[in-house]
């Protein structure tokens, strides 16, 4: 990954807007992400996406963060956090099978 963003941000607020959003994309949930243009991406979170230092066009160094989301669309999606606006959480299409085991009791297996 380059070391470059469109966008760096050093203020505290900004930072901990970052690190929040990317509490709201764990690796495998299925998302539908807003940006701050309106449009909107859905699919699966592939990658946990960490806050991390960059530089800008004009060579300043700040913190950013992207996450990649595999589109239900089809492909890849690549996004910087501090575009997101919103993060909605959908449930997983393929909900985990019923545990067969009996003793002792699976702690994972979804209530019957």
């Amino acid at each position: 990954m380059s070391r470059e963003a469109p966008r760096v941000h050093v203020d505290p607020a900004a930072i901990a807007r970052l690190e929040d959003v990317a509490l709201q994309l764990p690796q495998d949930s299925r998302v539908e992400v807003r940006l701050d243009d309106g449009t909107t991406m859905r699919g699966i979170v592939t990658m946990t996406p960490t806050v991390q230092a960059f530089y800008d066009a004009d060579g300043v160094e700040g913190l950013n963060a992207v996450a990649r989301i595999e589109r239900e669309s089809g492909g890849n999606g690549y996004l910087w956090l501090d575009r997101v606006s919103a993060v909605q959480r959908l449930p997983n299409p393929t909900p985990p099978e019923p545990s067969s085991r009996v003793h002792p009791r699976d702690p994972n297996a979804p209530a019957i």
